[in-house]
C-alpha cells in the first residue's frame, strides 16, 4: 500500500466524488493493485434482461459507499480502478439481444430450430459472437494479469467470467472456484447457446487446471445438472435447503464454513451470482429464487478462505440488476473482496 502522487491529497473522510471512479477513488489503472473488468453482456439470458446496464449502474452509485473496512486498516490505499465500460461490446449486445429474444420465444413457444432456417443463423451468430466475447474477456483479462494487477470482473451474466478462467488457468496450475449461486449454471448448451450463462461452470470445469468446484447456495436446478455434478468428483454442491436444514438442526455457518472450503487447494477464485443471495438484497436479478445466502454469510466465508490459509486470486460478480439498491450491493460485495483479494 504505497503513497501514489494520486492518493497523497486524498480525503477518505471527505464527501464521496463523482469522479467517475470506482467510490470516488483517486487511482488510475497504472497504480492500483485491483482492477475492476467490466463485461455489459447479457445476451442469452432467458428472464429479466438488463444486468448488461449493471456494470455502469454499479460505478454510478459507488460514489455513496464510506471506505473504513473492519478487516483491511486503510484498505482503499491498495488502490481500485474500475476500467470504462466498453462501448463496443455493449453496441453488439444491443444488436444480439432482440435476435436472441426472438430465439428464445420461438423455442418456448414449441419451435424446432432444425426446421427453421432463420433460427438456424440466429443461433450461429449468437455463438459466434459469445465465442468473441469471451476472446475479447480473455485478452484483455490476460493483460492485467501480465501487468501483475488482481482482477474483478463485473458482469453482465453470468457467462462472462469464462474467458477470465481461461486467462488464469494460464497463469496457475492448480486453483479452485467458489460459486455462489442459486443456480449450477452446469447446462451443456442451454437453448443451444453454446456460451449461455446456465452453461458457465459446465464450460469452466473442462479446464483441468480448476481442481475443484465448489457451489453454495444452490436452489434451482434440473436433473441433468445434478446428475453431473454427482458424477464429477472435482463439484461439490452444498444445496441452500441442506444448509438451512442442518442449521435448524443446530449446525453453525461457522462449522458449514468450514467444510465448504476444505477441499480446495491453496489458491481460490470466487464466483458471484447476486441470485444466490437472499432476493431482499438484489430483487431485479435477472432470476431470483426465494432463499439464499445473507450478505454477513458471504463476507464471513470470504474471510474464512484467508483464515484458513488460502489465497483469493481474482472474482467476478455477475447478475445485478440496473437498479440502485442492487448496484449498492454489488459495489460493497465488490469492495469487500477487492480488499480481501490476494
Amino acid at each position: 500500500m504505497s503513497e501514489t502522487l494520486e492518493n497523497k491529497d486524498f480525503n477518505p473522510n471527505g464527501v464521496g466524488l463523482k469522479n467517475g471512479n470506482f467510490i470516488g477513488l483517486p487511482f488510475t489503472e497504472k497504480t492500483a493493485e485491483v482492477v475492476l473488468f467490466s463485461v455489459p453482456w447479457d445476451v442469452t439470458v432467458s428472464a429479466g434482461e438488463g444486468t448488461a446496464e449493471a456494470p455502469e449502474k454499479i460505478l454510478e452509485t459507488s460514489f455513496q459507499l464510506n471506505l473504513f473496512d473492519l478487516d483491511v486498516q486503510d484498505a482503499w490505499k491498495r488502490g481500485i480502478y474500475f476500467q470504462p465500460v466498453s462501448d463496443a461490446v455493449m453496441k453488439i449486445r444491443n444488436q444480439l439481444r432482440s435476435k436472441a429474444s426472438l430465439y428464445i420465444d420461438f423455442l418456448e413457444n414449441g419451435g424446432v430450430v432444425s426446421e427453421n432456417a432463420e433460427m438456424q443463423q440466429t443461433l450461429a451468430e449468437i455463438n459466434e459472437q459469445c465465442e468473441a466475447m469471451n476472446f475479447f474477456v480473455y485478452r484483455e483479462t490476460k493483460k492485467l494479469l501480465d501487468a501483475g494487477k488482481i482482477v474483478g470482473l463485473i458482469g453482465g451474466d453470468h457467462s462472462t467470467p469464462l474467458g477470465y478462467l481461461t486467462a488464469l488457468s494460464e497463469k496457475y496450475e492448480r486453483f479452485g472456484v467458489i460459486q455462489i449461486d442459486a443456480h449450477p449454471d452446469l447446462r451443456k448448451a442451454n437453448k443451444g447457446f453454446t456460451y449461455s450463462h446456465a452453461s458457465v461452470f459446465y464450460n469452466a470445469v473442462q479446464m483441468p487446471e480448476i481442481k475443484k468446484l465448489v457451489q453454495v447456495g444452490i436452489r434451482d436446478c434440473c436433473d441433468e445438472e445434478v446428475q453431473l455434478a454427482e458424477n464429477n468428483d472435482r463439484i461439490e454442491v452444498h444445496f441452500d435447503q441442506k444448509l438451512k436444514e442442518e442449521q435448524f438442526n443446530g449446525a453453525n455457518w461457522d462449522e458449514q464454513c468450514d467444510e465448504i472450503i476444505s477441499e480446495l487447494p491453496g489458491n481460490i477464485y470466487i464466483s458471484i451470482d447476486v441470485d444466490g443471495l437472499d432476493p431482499k438484497l438484489c430483487p431485479q436479478t435477472g432470476m431470483p429464487v426465494p432463499g439464499g445466502l445473507e450478505y454477513n454469510q458471504v463476507v464471513y466465508l470470504f474471510k474464512k478462505i484467508l483464515k484458513s490459509g488460502r489465497r483469493i486470486i481474482g472474482f467476478d460478480v455477475c447478475e445485478t440488476g440496473n437498479a440502485e439498491w442492487d448496484a449498492r450491493v454489488a459495489a460493497r460485495i465488490i469492495y469487500k473482496l477487492s480488499c480481501l483479494a490476494g
